[in-house]
């Protein structure tokens, strides 16, 4: 769904050979056959990146039916909606911090053997909340400040192998994925509390990540406000967090 689905079509419209994963098998052999109708191979591998086992598979079966690997793009994503004082399940740090940050992990431990090979890109899928604290995301944000650490230290351990690592840094993107959030309970929220409108489409950020990826970009800040408030952040961080406090109250 959302960016992940916009990056396989337009993915698909160069022509590429694209190995999908997702836990929904349903919904990933309808985005493979749009895939497959734009030209591109596409084949579609049902994955949980929280399992290990499934992730090895998941690179396995890929170098199986391709040869080799170009580019992996950490993707997955969970977020959740609770302060920590209102949280009734510690169960949902658990399943944030194994989906954005054990996942990617897994996924990159596997196929960094092949990407050094033929000096591939990496690229992960970030947040704004993986440079700042973000009120009721508490555990979505450590695990983005958690992935951010891995992949720049990454960065530097594979220059000399030729490997790219590229970190994207949305601002907020209209998909589902704030209606499938975790709430105080780690049941899923059901619907955004945001407003939607105004919001960045899948598919211009999906554009994006993909030059980004292409020009093997050290990072990529999507939204011009969040430059702005990354920027705050780190000159004058009580004033940020007061800006923060307000938007969340609104």
């Amino acid at each position: 769904m959302g960016i992940g689905r916009e990056l396989a079509l337009q993915l698909a419209d160069k022509g590429a050979w694209l190995s999908l994963a997702a836990r929904d098998a349903n919904m990933l052999e309808y985005v493979a056959a749009q895939c497959r109708q734009r030209g591109a191979k596409a084949i579609v591998i049902p994955t949980d990146v929280t399992i290990q086992s499934q992730c090895s598979h998941l690179i396995e079966r890929t170098v199986s039916e391709y040869g080799r690997i170009d580019t992996l793009i950490n993707n997955a994503g969970l977020s959740m909606f609770a302060r920590f004082d209102e949280i009734q399940d510690l169960t949902i740090l658990d399943q944030t911090m194994k989906v954005n940050y054990f996942g990617s992990v897994y996924c990159t431990f596997y196929a960094l053997p092949y990407l050094k090979a033929t000096k591939g890109r990496i690229a992960a899928i970030s947040s704004i909340a993986g440079k700042k604290g973000v009120p009721k995301k508490i555990g979505y944000s450590a695990s983005k400040h958690a992935m951010v650490g891995f992949f720049n230290t990454l960065r530097i351990e594979c220059y000399d192998d030729g490997v790219s690592v590229t970190v994207i840094f949305p601002g907020y993107v209209a998909t589902a994925i704030r209606e499938r959030m975790l709430g105080p309970d780690a049941k899923p929220f059901g619907k955004s509390p945001m407003h939607e409108t105004g919001l960045m489409t899948g598919d211009i950020c999906a554009s994006l990540v993909i030059k980004a990826i292409v020009r093997r970009k050290r990072e990529l800040i999507m939204n011009p406000r969040s430059r702005i408030v990354l920027w705050l952040n780190f000159i004058a961080p009580e004033l940020a967090e007061k800006f923060s406090r307000k938007a969340y109250k609104e």
